[in-house]
């Protein structure tokens, strides 16, 4: 895929994600990235607004010089000045101080989007004490085809080198206790992160999430959620069916 068209399809990304009737970011909340090749990669503009976002306002930056940050510790002016110097064009914006977790994200095998917002429903149970429950069980068969079988679950750090480094360690944790990656993060008071090897993917899981957030609310207003057993979700995970269909949008 050339740069241009990896550029035009995270700003269609965008775009959707932005659309203020789905709810999930408004102002300048949120941020998307997608990989150009092995050293370069797009990332939104620091405090551009998703659903109105321009070309100009994707940034493309060195992958080397980001996950730089990951080895040492770096003050404000110091992230700042390295967000900088890694982009490819110096007179383009500043990239989004969260860039560096797009960065790591984007090495990771079979991601080569990630988008990153705030839905209100999601946010509800992250802002309660009922996250992990929601990040670990699943309430209905999308669910599980476009989110996976369980959701990555990050407690709250700083936006930035620590939340990046919050990311990696418990992406890892995650693989190594279920054995596949995951295709959702959800961070405790903050938001959703959604990744995939092509933006439908990204919309795919971040809508549905959104949808099964609002499912759980629900659910719990009417006496409490009655979620999947763990083998159907398994068995709904593995079947060839299921597979074709995350296959068309190569989930």
């Amino acid at each position: 895929m050339n740069r241009q068209s990896v550029q035009e399809k995270l700003l269609r990304l965008c775009h959707e994600l932005g659309k203020p009737e789905y709810r999930l970011a408004i102002l300048g909340e949120g941020n998307t990235s997608a990989a150009i090749d092995g050293k370069t990669f797009f990332i939104k503009a620091s405090g551009a607004e998703l659903h109105k976002l321009r070309t100009d306002q994707l940034v493309r930056v060195r992958f080397e010089r980001i996950l730089r940050m990951l080895d040492r510790e770096f003050d404000q002016v110091q992230t700042r000045e390295t967000l900088l110097a890694a982009r490819v064009n110096p007179k383009s914006l500043k990239p989004s101080v969260e860039t560096l977790f797009h960065a790591w994200l984007l090495n990771q095998e079979g991601v080569k989007f990630v988008g990153h917002t705030h839905p209100v429903h999601i946010n509800t149970i992250l802002c309660s004490g009922r996250a992990t429950e929601f990040a670990e069980r699943r309430l209905f068969p999308d669910q599980v085809v476009y989110c996976g079988p369980k959701s990555l679950l990050v407690r709250y750090v700083d936006p930035g080198a620590k939340l990046a480094t919050a990311i990696q360690r418990r992406w890892k944790e995650f693989v190594t206790d279920n054995g596949y990656t995951p295709r959702i993060i959800l961070i405790v008071n903050h938001g959703l992160i959604a990744v995939g090897s092509t933006p439908e993917a990204v919309l795919a899981a971040t809508l549905t999430a959104a949808k099964a957030a609002e499912i759980f609310i629900g659910a719990c207003a009417l006496g409490g959620p009655v979620f999947m057993d763990p083998k159907e979700v398994a068995r709904i995970h593995s079947r060839l069916d299921e597979q074709y269909r995350q296959g068309q949008i190569k989930l």
